[in-house]
């Protein structure tokens, strides 16, 4: 065992979140609940395999919080009644029989929602209709439609959408921490964006107004389930429907929004950029990791994007990160812990899972483990 691994197989304990090892498996979006959001035994089987591969970590995918706006794709899974809820109880208590905590990823999509049974219309902060195409490997068709802007009554709503998802996740779903989407362009992104929240009221305006839904949702929900499990937040610069987004006040922009998450109390902050090693702004050196480092000093800080390399993970965990996610890699070896602790070469991920819809496919839960 080199010194990467050793690094990247030592475990963390901290601000409520004790693991076997750094590595964790990102929340990745696979549609395969029903169409009214509740989990199937497929999920739990593809859920299951990364907990038996070693991993100490796992984040659901988005998981929708309301029946009103929040849903955003087809066959999402939901928290928005208990009945939803209570069948992600066993699989949390098998999945930490196994070794492996997992964190319910709560999402609200807001104007990228392209496929919601509640409601026809999208909600934002602002009626801007998103850049780009909706996405077909998600049942995705055309244009995003240009969203209505939301009511304070639907803002509250959304607010108490979070919070109750929360508590159903902790108290009847049987999670071991919550993680709420304020990254990649869905709802909560949309206000803390310059161009998508054109507001002129308190949640509209300068940096620190933008960001502070996301403040008032995270100490909200911390409310809401106490000391129970680690209350954390995902943030990024780019979107699912523009990777190139930057913020425009650039490490200002850092430092607020960083810096008001760990004032309001933050567990961890999961950070995911494309390639999470670049530099966060054209001309400087700093990656967003060792910016959520410096101005979040002691949150948790879990990194994100193209991180599938041994070095590549090490040097995330160099730059600040305490835990690093990862998606393709963890899809293409659920068993990635075991392999790098034996010294076995990854295999290579083969993007043919994902398409052309990116559900769950049985030649996934069929792959058997070499340790």
């Amino acid at each position: 065992m080199n010194d990467f691994t050793s690094q990247i197989l030592s475990p963390y304990d901290g601000n409520g979140i004790a693991v076997r090892n750094r590595i964790a498996v990102a929340p990745m979006t696979r549609i395969t609940a029903t169409e009214y959001g509740h989990p199937t035994q497929t999920m739990f089987d593809y859920y299951g395999r990364f907990a038996k591969g070693g991993f100490g970590l796992v984040t659901t995918e988005g998981i929708y919080t309301d029946k009103a706006f929040s849903q955003g794709y087809r066959f999402q899974p939901g928290l928005a009644d208990d009945e939803q809820a209570r069948a992600w109880a066993a699989f949390n208590r098998d999945m930490h029989a196994h070794g492996a905590s997992v964190f319910a990823q709560l999402i609200h999509a807001g104007a990228l929602s392209q496929g919601n049974v509640y409601r026809k219309h999208t909600v934002a902060p602002s009626a801007v209709r998103p850049k780009g195409e909706q996405m077909a490997f998600y049942y995705g068709d055309g244009p995003y439609p240009e969203p209505r802007q939301m009511t304070d009554a639907e803002i509250d709503e959304a607010i108490s959408g979070f919070v109750q998802a929360a508590q159903r996740a902790v108290n009847i779903g049987r999670f071991s921490g919550v993680e709420i989407h304020g990254a990649n362009g869905y709802l909560l992104d949309q206000f803390l964006g310059a161009q998508t929240n054109l507001r002129n009221d308190r949640w509209g305006g300068s940096t620190r107004a933008r960001v502070q839904l996301l403040v008032d949702v995270m100490k909200l929900v911390r409310l809401g389930v106490g000391d129970a499990v680690p209350v954390g937040i995902r943030i990024s610069q780019g979107k699912v429907n523009d990777f190139a987004s930057k913020w425009p006040g650039r490490e200002a922009d850092a430092e607020v929004i960083f810096g008001t998450l760990a004032d309001a109390g933050v567990n961890f902050i999961h950070v995911t950029e494309h390639e999470a090693w670049q530099p966060a702004f054209e001309g400087t050196r700093d990656s967003l990791i060792a910016l959520a480092r410096r101005y979040a000093p002691n949150a948790t800080i879990i990194a994100n994007g193209g991180l599938h390399t041994a070095e590549r993970i090490a040097g995330a965990l160099g730059s600040g990160a305490d835990i690093v996610t990862v998606g393709r890699g963890a899809l293409a070896n659920p068993d990635l812990p075991m392999m790098l602790a034996s010294g076995r070469e990854p295999r290579q991920f083969n993007s043919s899972i994902l398409q052309p819809i990116a559900s769950i496919k049985d030649d996934e839960l069929a792959m058997q483990f070499s340790a």
